[in-house]
């Protein structure tokens, strides 16, 4: 692990720092700051050159603040001879841009990826993609990571029984991610029938599969924004009888009413994880939060790529337990 260098930027540092106890490494020394008008600084404060460098910056509120950021690191990096740059990106800002769903409007989404490897990325290192094509947009590897079996930890560990368990997808697009967990944690599937009315408003209609009615009911999906739909389908699951409700987002985002919505809502519980950095303000508004972390997640994906191994191995399932 002698050549390599882990950098964090401003927008999650406590997850960089855990990141680097696991690995038993000092978190590079870099210096950042703004010049009056707005504009970023950046300087490496140690010898980067023929390094495998890692930068974790998750492109998060301020969204752009964090992104260009993590550009001027990136060519900072380039720039002092670094072997190779690897953006660590737990959570890619511009995801939900993925495609010309009307006229005259652009693939955000494909410009962020552009920009990133124009900087000089070598790699990125990605976790829970809004979704997972955006891989293709990069023209260099990317590394895409899941949380959803910290998740499953968290709830195996809470001692539920499969026989009393419904998994909610909160809509049409969560229904694989939905599986994915009946498959581990057991229990039924469910599907909310969500139709979207703008860009900032959705309704939720009915419920498909089930049951719900005296359940607890699990929610699952890849990030919370303004949390105005994941609260929506709480409420329709509350209305048809579930006895609790616990969500979980890898990403909480947590903009706009988001807290309030919450609040409003009949959630038991909901997890997130520290891909994006919550503040003190947030969990004291809303206490039923939990934070997990993907620190251990992240700092095992750097170790494998810093030493070539596969990545997909983290996630493949144990062999069955056959016996003669």
């Amino acid at each position: 692990m002698r050549e390599l260098k882990i950098f964090s930027g401003r927008a999650n540092r406590p997850l960089a720092q855990d990141i680097c106890d696991f690995l038993n490494l000092n978190l590079g020394r870099i210096y950042l700051s703004n010049f009056p008008d707005g504009e970023i600084y950046c300087k490496i404060n140690e010898d980067v050159r023929g390094r495998d460098v890692y930068l974790l910056q998750p492109t998060c509120p301020p969204v752009n603040d964090s992104l260009i950021e993590l550009l001027v690191m990136i060519d900072s990096c380039k720039r002092a001879s670094a072997a190779r740059v690897t953006a660590v990106i737990p959570y890619f800002g511009y995801a939900r841009q993925d495609r010309k769903d009307e006229g005259r409007v652009p693939i955000t989404a494909k410009l962020v990826a552009n920009i990133i490897t124009r900087a000089g990325a070598d790699r990125v290192l990605t976790m829970d993609l809004h979704a997972a094509q955006i891989q293709g947009f990069f023209d260099v590897p990317v590394d895409h990571l899941y949380a959803g079996r910290v998740l499953n930890e968290h709830f195996l560990a809470m001692g539920l029984k499969p026989s009393e368990l419904t998994i909610v997808s909160p809509d049409e697009g969560s229904i694989k991610r939905a599986v994915g967990h009946v498959k581990r944690l057991g229990g039924k599937l469910a599907i909310v029938d969500k139709r979207r009315a703008s860009a900032l408003e959705t309704k939720q209609e009915n419920i498909i599969g089930g049951p719900v009615d005296g359940r607890i009911c699990l929610m699952f999906d890849d990030m919370i924004s303004t949390a105005g739909s994941i609260c929506g389908a709480a409420k329709l699951v509350h209305e048809a009888g579930a006895k609790e409700i616990h969500v979980a987002a890898t990403h909480g985002v947590l903009c706009g009413p988001a807290i309030e919505n919450l609040q409003q809502a009949p959630i038991t519980s909901l997890v997130i994880t520290d891909s994006i950095p919550l503040s003190p303000e947030k969990a004291a508004a809303f206490p039923r939060i939990k934070v997990l972390s993907v620190a251990p997640l992240l700092a095992e994906a750097i170790k494998r790529i810093h030493h070539d191994q596969s990545i997909s191995d983290m996630f493949s399932e144990p062999p069955p337990d056959v016996t003669e």
